[in-house]
C-alpha cells in the first residue's frame, strides 16, 4: 500500500523536473502548467470513486484496476509526440493514481488490526517525503541524458510489479456494506470550474484569462450553493452552518495551497535563469516540499499553541514569496541568486507545513462525529482541487506575462516576477483569514 502511494506521488513530482526538457523537445510552453493541473485534478476524480470501487470489487481487484490505469497513462506519456498527447497520458495517470492513493488509505482499516493503524498510516504518509527525493532524481537523471521519455518507461515495470505481486498480498472479495453514492453534481461543478480556468490559461490575452477566471469563480459559487442543500456532499454540512469558523479554515487551507503552486515553475526558471542542470533544478523545486515536511513535523506536536501557529504561519509563506519576487527572476548562476530562491521556497513550504496539521485537526474538531469520514476526505478534496486551480492560475499569469516557446531571458524574467508577485497576494489573504479563524 505504501508503494502504491509512492507511485502516485512520484508521478506528481517527476513531471516538474522533466517538463523543461519536454518543452524543448515537443514544444507547448503555453500548456506547461497543465501537466500538473491535469494529473492533480484527475486524481480528485479517481479518489472520489475509490470507496465505491473498493466496496464492489474488494481490495485486490481494486488495487489491480488502479495499477492498470496508472500503467496505461504512463505508457501514453512515454510515447507522447506532442504536449496535448502527454497531457492525455497525465489525465489517465491522475485517475489511476488518485484511485490508488485513496484506496491505500482506505485499505489500512480493512487489512490491518486497529493496533497497527497508526504505524501503517505513518508509513503510507511518509511516501510523499520519499517522492520528493525519488521523483526529481528519476526525472533529473534522464533529463540530463536528453532521454526524458525513459523517466516514464522505468516506472512501467514498477507499476506492473505492484499491480501483480503487491495486489496478491491484499484480501480478495468485496467489502461488507453498501457502496457509497458518488456526489456527481458537486464533482461536475468543481471539474467544470478547473477546466474553464485551465482552458483560458492557454491564452496570452488578459481579457480571455479574466473571463475564464470570472466563469470559474461563478461555477465554484454554484458548487457551494449546491453543497448547502445537497444530500451527497464533498464537504461536511457543518461548513454551511451559522458559525463561520469551519468555512474560514477551509478558505485558509485553499489559499495556502494555491500560494504553494508556484513550485510548478521553479525547475523551469532554475534551468533558464539560474543556469542549473535538470537534476539540480528539480531538487531546487523540492526545497518547498522539504520546508512543508519540516514545518509539519516540528510544529505538529505544539497543540497548546494551535491557534497562534495557524495565525502566524501564512506570514512565513508570504515572506518566502516576497523573497522569490526579488530572487526568482535574477539571471545568474551565483550562489546568492540560487540561495535566495532556496530560502524563499523553504519559507513558503515552512509556513504551509507548520499550519497544515493544525488546520486539518481543527476541521475534525469542528465537525460532528457522524460526518468525520467526510471531514477527512474533504481535506484531500480541498488540497487537490486547490492545487489544480492554483496551477491553472499560475499558467494564466505566466502566459499573459510573456511565457512561451520563443520567450527569451527577459520574457522569462517578467513571467517569474509576475508569478511570484501575484501569488504573494494569496499568502497575504491567507494571513488575514487565518487570524480571523482564531475568533
Amino acid at each position: 500500500m505504501a508503494g502504491g502511494v509512492a507511485l502516485h506521488a512520484i508521478n506528481v513530482y517527476l513531471a516538474t523536473t522533466i517538463l523543461p526538457s519536454v518543452i524543448a523537445d515537443v514544444g507547448g510552453a503555453n500548456l506547461y502548467a497543465w501537466a500538473t493541473t491535469v494529473i492533480v485534478f484527475a486524481s480528485v476524480l479517481g479518489s472520489t470513486v475509490a470507496s465505491s470501487i473498493l466496496a464492489v470489487r474488494g481490495p485486490r481487484a481494486s488495487y489491480r484496476l488502479a495499477s492498470l490505469i496508472l500503467g496505461i497513462g504512463t505508457v501514453v506519456c512515454a510515447f507522447a509526440p506532442t504536449m496535448p498527447i502527454l497531457l492525455a497520458g497525465r489525465l489517465v495517470q491522475g485517475i489511476g493514481g488518485g484511485l490508488l492513493f485513496a484506496l491505500c488509505y482506505s485499505m489500512v482499516r480493512i487489512t490491518f488490526n486497529q493496533a497497527l493503524w497508526p504505524r501503517a498510516m505513518a508509513l503510507v504518509s511518509a511516501m510523499w517525503g520519499v517522492a520528493t527525493l525519488v521523483g526529481p532524481a528519476i526525472g533529473g537523471v534522464f533529463a540530463e541524458l536528453d532521454a526524458w521519455r525513459w523517466a516514464f518507461w522505468v516506472l512501467v515495470p514498477v507499476v506492473v510489479f505492484f499491480g501483480v505481486w503487491g495486489a496478491a498480498h491484499l484480501p480478495a472479495g468485496a467489502v461488507d456494506g453498501a457502496a457509497p453514492r458518488i456526489p456527481w453534481a458537486g464533482v461536475g461543478l468543481v471539474a467544470a470550474a478547473v477546466l474553464v480556468i485551465s482552458g483560458a490559461s492557454i491564452s496570452s490575452r488578459l481579457p480571455i484569462n479574466s473571463v475564464g477566471l470570472v466563469v470559474a469563480i461563478l461555477l465554484l459559487v454554484a458548487w457551494l450553493r449546491h453543497e448547502r442543500s445537497a444530500t451527497r456532499r464533498l464537504v461536511p454540512a457543518a461548513a454551511f452552518g451559522p458559525r463561520t469558523r469551519l468555512r474560514v479554515i477551509y478558505l485558509t487551507m485553499t489559499l495556502l495551497v494555491i500560494a504553494s503552486t508556484v513550485e510548478v515553475f521553479v525547475p523551469y526558471f532554475g534551468q533558464r535563469l539560474q543556469g542549473l542542470g535538470p537534476l539540480a533544478a528539480g531538487y531546487l523545486g523540492a526545497v518547498m516540499a522539504a520546508g512543508w515536511t519540516a514545518g509539519s513535523i516540528i510544529c505538529s506536536g505544539i497543540e497548546h499553541r494551535r491557534e497562534l501557529i495557524i495565525a502566524i504561519a501564512p506570514a512565513f509563506s508570504a515572506l518566502g514569496l516576497i523573497a522569490l519576487v526579488f530572487a526568482g527572476p535574477v539571471h545568474s548562476d551565483g550562489a546568492l541568486a540560487i540561495g535566495g530562491v532556496a530560502i524563499g521556497l523553504l519559507l513558503l513550504g515552512w509556513g504551509v507545513g507548520m499550519a497544515w496539521p493544525h488546520l486539518t485537526t481543527m476541521v475534525l474538531q469542528l465537525v460532528p462525529d457522524s460526518d468525520q469520514g467526510l471531514a477527512g476526505s474533504s481535506v484531500t478534496t480541498i488540497q487537490l482541487t486547490a492545487t489544480a486551480f492554483g496551477s491553472a492560475v499560475a499558467g494564466a499569469v505566466t502566459n499573459v506575462a510573456g511565457f512561451s516557446d520563443s520567450a527569451g531571458i527577459n520574457g522569462t524574467q517578467t513571467a517569474a516576477r509576475w508569478l511570484f508577485a501575484v501569488f504573494t497576494l494569496a499568502a497575504l489573504i491567507a494571513l488575514a483569514t487565518a487570524r480571523s479563524a482564531r475568533r
